[in-house]
């Protein structure tokens, strides 16, 4: 086995407006061996992915393949040089057949340079055949499930020859048995000598499979090693054993009484027996890692999906949210995590996007009053400390954090009872978090409760007075007190069991 790696980072730095993803990382991926990429949300593993298949062009560093420097200015660049990624959100094609999606782009050809449709079956049966999947290379895709649509993209990325394969999450929409076949396929590419990196925020799938392991921890090379060499303790505390930095809020006051209790929540795909209460001036953090369905247990609460079975009690009250209009009635509004695309208008002005959900206030007879309008809009963003050359600003050209105070702002116009916030300082400097962390502290301390979503661990323990823990769509854990540690909060959304 190689002691040179087939592909390497070394001191790889990537950022982003506000925002440093990767931090003079390295990463070595061996052939015949799998290196898992271990990381809490956040930490850069994503960014690292489209760095390798060449998405992302680093600010620095090098990328090596055979030790030698290389650019990759294209995903084609980094697909000719044999690198290829299986992800777990894929990109598929429901009108095509299986095999014309698995060799979409380089399809074997005829000698006249037209399509060999015979050939390109044969061949992807025999893909299909060596992952062990039983599927008809002539299907439609719209035909088939999740689960296989997942073995198709997988496929569709070992149809050409790999050196470098990157599984990203490749068991999140598989079946026991379907993972076992996945494991399988693993060896097998190891015993043909692939390099494989392997990102999974399970850790049964790590020990069983990896080879080698490297940690990040926001967007920084914290260490790596053989997986031989640690246990899951030593790598949790790589993983969260960072110093808090930041400095947060006090929190002076006591929550009162319960104001919202959710009882049985279900949904069919998403989560199943959610209960918990909410008190008032309470903030709640909901942690977990990526697919632990926190976000859409948010969006049902919000009335954007409905759950399937389940009672909502305000005040005591049974209170049905079946549209986020009934939501806003009861006092509960949702500041979303993609607010470019679910909580702002970019391409509106700021004072209309903080009246949108307010203009009964600031109209009269069917007519808007621009006079009101401005009044409402510079109340709350003065509440917030927005950065604007003026209210007249379409938001679209405002920071991640204005953006964020814009949305939180709107929101706060309705005067709710309950506002979740999910993902709240994501993607925003630190001056623009302390300011969103003062006014959460602000708001819990005026009676309004809060709900917060958040990936960051710091974030979690320092604003949070309770905290659910959620995996697989499941709470798996309340924690609170001395309970609330780094490592309690991560052994519980990773499944992983306290040591003896």
């Amino acid at each position: 086995m190689s002691d040179v790696p087939v592909l390497a980072l070394d001191g790889i730095t990537k950022t982003f407006p506000g925002v440093v993803a990767l931090d003079k990382v390295r990463l070595a991926l061996y052939p015949g061996q799998v290196t898992a990429l271990i990381g809490e949300n956040g930490a850069g593993k994503s960014t690292v992915v489209k760095t390798l298949t060449g998405i992302y062009r680093p600010d620095g560093g090098q990328i090596l393949l055979d030790g030698q420097p290389v650019q990759f200015t294209t995903a084609h660049d980094a697909a000719h040089a044999g690198i290829t990624a299986i992800h777990q959100e894929t990109v598929l094609f429901d009108e095509l057949t299986v095999a014309e999606n698995i060799f979409i782009g380089h399809a074997p050809r005829t000698r006249f340079g037209l399509i060999d449709v015979a050939r390109s079956q044969r061949e992807a049966k025999a893909l299909l055949d060596g992952i062990g999947a039983r599927l008809d290379p002539a299907a439609r895709l719209r035909d088939l499930g999740i689960a296989s649509k997942h073995l198709v993209a997988i496929a569709r990325a070992l149809s050409i020859d790999a050196r470098v394969v990157i599984m990203d999450e490749p068991t999140a929409a598989l079946s026991q048995k379907e993972i076992e076949e996945l494991y399988r396929l693993v060896e097998h590419l190891k015993a043909e000598g692939k390099a494989i990196l392997f990102i999974s925020h399970k850790f049964d799938e790590i020990f069983r499979i990896s080879d080698r392991y490297t940690v990040f921890r926001d967007g920084q090379f914290v260490g790596d090693g053989m997986i031989a060499d640690v246990d899951q303790d030593a790598l949790v505390q790589m993983m969260v054993g960072r110093s808090v930095d930041q400095i947060f809020p006090p929190r002076t006051h006591t929550p009162g009484d319960e104001l919202l209790k959710i009882v049985g929540y279900c949904h069919p795909t998403e989560f199943a027996d959610i209960t918990f209460s909410l008190r008032q001036g309470e903030i709640l953090g909901f942690y977990g890692l990526v697919g632990a369905g926190r976000s859409e247990l948010m969006q049902a609460l919000f009335g954007i999906t409905t759950p399937s079975k389940g009672v909502c009690r305000i005040d005591d009250r049974i209170t049905v949210i079946r549209s986020p209009a009934d939501a806003i009635a009861a006092g509960i509004v949702y500041v979303p995590e993609d607010r470019g695309r679910q909580g702002a208008i970019t391409a509106m002005p700021i004072f209309q996007n903080v009246t949108l959900p307010s203009l009964r206030k600031t109209s009269r007879h069917g007519f808007l009053r621009m006079a009101q309008e401005f009044a409402l809009a510079r109340e709350y963003t003065e509440r917030l400390d927005l950065r604007a050359a003026s209210l007249d600003q379409d938001v679209g050209n405002l920071s991640g954090g204005n953006q964020q105070k814009v949305v939180i702002a709107k929101w706060l116009a309705t005067q709710p009872r309950v506002i979740i916030l999910d993902e709240p300082t994501k993607g925003i400097d630190i001056g623009s978090k302390a300011a969103v962390h003062s006014f959460m502290t602000e708001l819990a301390a005026a009676g309004l409760s809060v709900i917060m979503v958040s990936s960051e661990i710091p974030e979690v323990l320092g604003m949070s007075d309770r905290v659910i823990v959620m995996r697989e769509g499941r709470m798996v854990a309340e924690l609170t007190g001395d309970d609330l540690t780094p490592e309690t909060l991560v052994r519980h959304a990773a499944g992983i069991g306290r040591a003896a």
